[in-house]
Order: C-alpha cells, then sequence, then structure tokens
C-alpha cells in the first residue's frame, strides 16, 4: 500500500519549508537568466536563450531538491521527529518512500513549470526575429525535459540515500553537489584526453583513472541532450540512448535500495 500519510505530510513539510517561495526564485532566476543571455546575443536570440535556460534548470533544481530533502528527510533525524513518526509497529520505510514521493513530485513538477515558461520565455523573445536555424519546442523539446527529468530522479535518489547515512543536514548539499560535478563531467574530460593527450602530464594514466569511474557512476553528462531542441535534430541523441536511460533508472532504484537498507539499520541514540 502506498505511503500516502508520508506523502501528505511530506508535501505539509515542504510548504513549511518555504518550497513555494523557492519555486518562484527559482522561476524569476529562469526567466532572467534567459532573456539577458538573449539581450546579449547579436544572432540566434532564441537559441542562447533556450540553451542557458537548460543550464540554468541543471542548477536551480538540484538545489532546490536538496535544500527540500534536507527539511523533508535529514531534519527529521536531526529535530528528533522520529520519536513520533517511527513509532512500533509502523515500518521504517513506510516513511523514507512516502516522503521520497513528494519529494520526487515536487521537484518534477518544478521542472514541468520551469520548462513551460522557459518556452514561453523563448517564444516572445524570438517574435519579429526569424533565425536561420529556429529552436525546436516541440517533440525535440520534450524529450530533452524528459532527459533532465532523469538526471534530477537519479540525483534525488542519491540525496534520499544520503539523508539515511548523513550525520549532518550538510552532508546532503556537500555530497549531492560533489556527485553531480563528477557524474557530469568525467565523461567529458575522457573524450577531451583521448582527443588531445598534450592537456596533463601522464595523461593515460589520468584517462585511466577517470575512466574507472565509468563502472561507478552514472553518467549524467550524456543526459544533457538540449542540442535536439536547440537544432531540432533528434540525431543529437546519444547512440546508446535507450541502455543510458535504462542503467540511470536502474541507478536510481539501486540507490533508492540502499536507502531504504540504511534506515532499516539505522541506531537512534
Amino acid at each position: 500500500m502506498f505511503p500516502s500519510s508520508d506523502f501528505f505530510s511530506g508535501l505539509r513539510l515542504a510548504q513549511r519549508a518555504h518550497f513555494p517561495a523557492l519555486a518562484g526564485g527559482a522561476l524569476v532566476v529562469l526567466v532572467l537568466a534567459a532573456w539577458m543571455a538573449a539581450q546579449f546575443s547579436a544572432r540566434q536570440p532564441t537559441t542562447v536563450a533556450l540553451d542557458v535556460g537548460f543550464s540554468a534548470m541543471r542548477l536551480l533544481l538540484p538545489l532546490v531538491m536538496v535544500l527540500m530533502t534536507q527539511e523533508l528527510l535529514s531534519r527529521e533525524f536531526d529535530r528528533r521527529y522520529f520519536l513520533s513518526s517511527l513509532t512500533y509497529p509502523r515500518a521504517r520505510h513506510r516513511l523514507l518512500l512516502g516522503r521520497f514521493a513528494a519529494l520526487a513530485m515536487l521537484c518534477l513538477g518544478l521542472l514541468l513549470v520551469m520548462s513551460v515558461v522557459l518556452g514561453l520565455a523563448v517564444t516572445l523573445i524570438g517574435k519579429g526575429y526569424e533565425q536561420v536555424t529556429p529552436v525546436s519546442l516541440g517533440q525535440p523539446y520534450l524529450v530533452a525535459i524528459a532527459f533532465l527529468a532523469l538526471d534530477l530522479l537519479v540525483l534525488t535518489a542519491l540525496a534520499a540515500f544520503l539523508a539515511m547515512v548523513a550525520s549532518t543536514p550538510s552532508f546532503v548539499l556537500v555530497g549531492t553537489f560533489g556527485f553531480l560535478l563528477v557524474a557530469r563531467s568525467f565523461a567529458a574530460i575522457v573524450e577531451l584526453l583521448n582527443r588531445n593527450a598534450a592537456v596533463v602530464a601522464d595523461a593515460e594514466g589520468y584517462r585511466a583513472g577517470i575512466g574507472t569511474l565509468g563502472y561507478l557512476l552514472p553518467d549524467l553528462g550524456a543526459l544533457d541532450v538540449r542540442m535536439v531542441a536547440l537544432y531540432g535534430r533528434l540525431d543529437f541523441l546519444p547512440a546508446d540512448w535507450p541502455w543510458l536511460v535504462l542503467g540511470c533508472l536502474a541507478y536510481a532504484f539501486a540507490l533508492l535500495g540502499l536507502a531504504v537498507w540504511a534506515l532499516q539499520r539505522k541506531r537512534f541514540a
């Protein structure tokens, strides 16, 4: 049975933690970033606005997600709310799954709103100016947003796991953004070293060391497929995108399973 009470309590906690204000601030930053980028672009203003908008969403959404994870999960133990929320015979995993569902719904809902607002902003920016290569806000845009949602799902599962094992809420922020930085960049670094070995000394050893991360982390950098929306061409998708999607989904569910396992074995003082 779905833990609905924990789901709705998570939504109430998010409201008390000023999620609407955070979401509104993120939307304002998104629109300002896209509009200012377009104003400073002499050519292709809608392409630049959409590109910067995607970059803003890939930064703002994880930030909002981590802040909400701290409130919905980390502070449950930091403020000792678990004395009432985990009373016997209630199963511990119900609390985690309910709060995770609330967190995922809030973040994916914010992603949906931001994608609509960005699409409207780009449409307004492009009025009166016809580009040679117009952006595509149809199916390619939806594909790019879907891949961004998968990226956010993996990060949300990681943040939930860190909230179960960390002793302080701040570690969730540091750990999630550290993971984000590495998982989004290691594949690009390996590709750079393959193309230009003169970038660093001992490029072979450096490449082998970073390449090991490919067996431990999902390639979140490959989920950034904004090019399909910027140029309206689905052939910009990675050749192995079905395996990429399945791998990231499996990684997210594995992290969520580890979070449940950690909570079941967590000892409370």
